[in-house]
Order: C-alpha cells, then sequence, then structure tokens
C-alpha cells in the first residue's frame, strides 16, 4: 500500500535550507515540520507552516540587513 502526505516542496540555496533545518530542529519534537530532505536545497515540508517559515525568514532578513546612515 502506497501511503501519501499532503505537503510543500521548497527550492532554495544551502544557506536557506541550513536556516529552515535549524528552525525545524528548534522546535519541539511534536511540532518539527521538515517531512524530508530530498537534497541540500530541496526539502518536503508539512504545508501548514509555509507562513510562519516565510515570516521567520523575514525576521530574519530584517535583523541581518544594513540601513546607510543618514546624514
Amino acid at each position: 500500500m502506497v501511503n501519501a502526505i499532503k505537503g510543500l516542496f521548497i527550492s532554495c540555496d544551502i544557506p536557506m535550507a541550513q536556516f529552515i533545518v535549524n528552525l525545524n530542529a528548534s522546535m519541539p519534537a511534536s511540532e518539527r515540520f521538515i517531512v524530508h530532505m530530498l537534497d541540500p536545497t530541496h526539502m518536503f515540508v508539512q504545508p501548514h507552516v509555509a507562513d510562519f517559515i516565510r515570516s521567520k525568514i523575514a525576521e530574519f532578513r530584517d535583523q541581518n540587513s544594513y540601513e546607510k546612515p543618514q546624514g
């Protein structure tokens, strides 16, 4: 019998994939969302975490962006 799981396919560069893997690892075991790592830049995750991942990436980007000082 075949088991099918509904999910979301993510394709990204290696640093972003590592960010998502570390985000997943920081969650309690019952809330981890990565279903399968296909290779270093592709993963299959549970579909309900799409907005969560996007928001965490946006937070990370905002914390690590440089703005030229005014003046």
